[in-house]
């Protein structure tokens, strides 16, 4: 099925939906309509639907993707032909109007130095980032929703060495990688007959001979055996998770990797986390744009006072007072080891 067959049901945006420029476009229930555009939220005050018209819409979208959505099923999420992906909940959920939030499949594959002059970083900085990739430090990027951690996990994976066989797993195919020997897996957990989960297919990957594993997003059981797979010789893997900063996404990491694993000792798997991951790269909504904020190394566990140990290698708040940041090699006017006030809590 093409994507010219679901347009028609959504013509009131389809300019915004034909518009590379145009990220996500979210309408809310109380009839009015948003697009972000380069990580800035514009109001679409000229598009209209009516009630009727966006739920039938919804309906003939649904079942063309062979999805149920009703009074017993009110939400829907799907991905649209074109790869977007689409998330709608229906009255009485939400009231008056359907809500409706549409992540377009990126047709500009945002490499390094497009992030570059677009000001999500700098030269220098973009020379340390993708000389932690290319030697295989393991990495992981942190930020919110809709911060760009999936772009700049792409750009970065152009520094993986040709030689190397990549596995990638996402929920929905969003990574459009450039290497020569990629396996790339994608998650069936929503509307499929076979459930495939991000843990299934990670616990299956390690048996398909990865130098790297690169993963969409930790957000669940997969990350006991992510940090298992970053423990048994896949240095240089790369994955996304939601934090607000950096030391924070070493917490979550820990607190996930907990949920399937209640008997573990918190302390242990901390200590796990610090001596797998090197690096944590954080990403920020700025009012200007989607942003490198901070980039962490990892130093160690420290289990008496329960927090990380770290050294912020870049941090955004030091610009200010940089005309330019140094060199890679120079960057130790930069570095600042201390234990995080982030601890894992018991």
């Amino acid at each position: 099925m093409s994507f010219e067959l679901i347009l028609p049901f959504l013509r009131p945006i389809e300019s915004l939906l034909l518009d590379d420029s145009v990220s996500e476009i979210m309408g809310n229930p109380d009839g009015l309509w948003w697009y972000e555009r380069r990580g800035k939220l514009y109001a679409a005050s000229e598009v209209k639907f009516e009630t009727r018209q966006l739920l039938t819409s919804l309906d003939v979208i649904a079942n063309k993707l062979g999805r149920k959505l009703g009074a017993e099923k009110p939400l829907l999420n799907a991905q649209l032909p074109d790869g977007s992906r689409l998330a709608a909940v229906i009255p009485p959920v939400v009231r008056p109007y359907p809500s409706v939030t549409i992540r377009k499949f990126a047709r500009t594959r945002y490499t390094l130095p497009l992030l570059i002059q677009e000001g999500a970083l700098d030269e220098s900085l973009g020379e340390f980032l993708s000389g932690l990739i290319a030697s295989g430090k393991t990495v992981l990027i942190s930020g919110g929703t809709g911060s760009g951690k999936t772009t700049l996990l792409n750009a970065l994976t152009d520094f993986i060495p040709e030689s190397e066989r990549i596995v990638v797993i996402e929920d929905t195919s969003e990574l459009r990688i450039a290497k020569p020997n990629l396996l790339p897996a994608e998650c069936q957990t929503d509307g499929h007959t076979g459930q495939v989960s991000f843990n299934d297919l990670l616990k299956a990957a390690l048996r398909w001979r990865p130098d790297r594993i690169i993963l969409g997003e930790v957000r669940g059981d997969e990350a006991r055996t992510l940090l298992d797979s970053f423990n048994t010789g896949h240095a240089g893997s790369m994955a996304t998770i939601h934090a607000s900063s950096a030391v924070k996404a070493l917490r979550r990491f820990g607190e996930l990797a907990m949920r399937s694993h209640q008997q573990a000792n918190r302390d242990d798997i901390a200590a796990e986390i610090a001596d797998s991951v090197q690096y944590v790269v954080q990403v920020q909504r700025y009012a200007n744009g989607r942003k490198v904020s901070e980039v962490v190394e990892v130093l160690g566990y420290d289990r008496t006072a329960k927090v990380f140990e770290s050294a912020t290698k870049f941090s955004r708040a030091d610009i200010a007072d940089c005309a330019q940041l140094a060199l890679p090699a120079e960057w130790a006017q930069f570095d600042r080891p201390v234990s995080s006030a982030a601890p894992i809590h018991h």
